[in-house]
């Protein structure tokens, strides 16, 4: 086993989801959510980030040229997702999330794509698989993927303890931060999107 690619894949898909990054906005999305909705929530994006990371590992490359769609296109629409939910987090409208069509709608996006499974992620992976050489290190690239992604889950699911020390105004202020940090995430998404653009149109010309 490749333990130094192992590494490599683990510390940069670990560094990009920063799992303790995502439980401000995990505990904004889900803090008024009884505990066991929101445990399965967290599994829930968990499993969807993962299928995505690995369908564009697999296949990423060949749908994106297909659809003739460029990373920076990618990236851009990831930044505009974040911003819609920024603005309902700083608006509150997040504050009381139906009970199970807010888990769901919650779980799958912005949690499993495009914060967890987000454009650098997906890029980060698909770099890997094109430099891996041979099924030994498409296997490593696996495992180190699912090393990430079952970090990520044990983070979520023991945050709950940090709801209990909160309580509903610890967790309204929190909603609010965590608005303000995904609107500057946004903006960063499509501010190096933009930047991507006209370095590549600049570079054909």
């Amino acid at each position: 086993m490749n333990l130094k690619l192992f590494g490599e894949v683990f510390v940069t898909l670990l560094v990009i989801v920063d799992p303790p990054g995502m439980v401000p906005v995990f505990l904004a999305l889900t803090g008024a959510m009884p505990a066991k909705e929101r445990t399965r929530a967290g599994t829930q994006a968990v499993l969807l980030a993962l299928g995505v990371i690995v369908i564009f590992a697999v296949a990423g490359q060949t749908l994106l040229d297909y659809l003739h769609v460029q990373l920076p296109a990618l990236q851009g629409a990831g930044g505009l997702l974040l911003i819609l939910v920024a603005l309902q987090l700083l608006t509150g409208k997040t504050d009381e999330p139906s009970a199970q069509g807010g888990t769901t709608n919650v779980a799958l996006v912005p949690l499993g794509t495009p914060l967890l499974a987000g454009p650098g992620a997906i890029v980060a992976t698909m770099l890997f698989v094109q430099r891996a050489d041979g099924l030994n290190d498409y296997t490593v690239i696996g495992l180190a993927i699912l090393a990430v992604m079952m970090t990520v889950w044990l983070v979520l699911r023991f945050s709950g303890g940090i709801v209990k020390l909160l309580r509903p105004g610890g967790i309204e202020v929190l909603t609010r931060i965590a608005g303000l940090l995904l609107a500057a995430i946004a903006v960063q998404l499509i501010a190096d999107a933009v930047a991507a653009f006209v370095e590549l149109y600049t570079a054909a010309a």
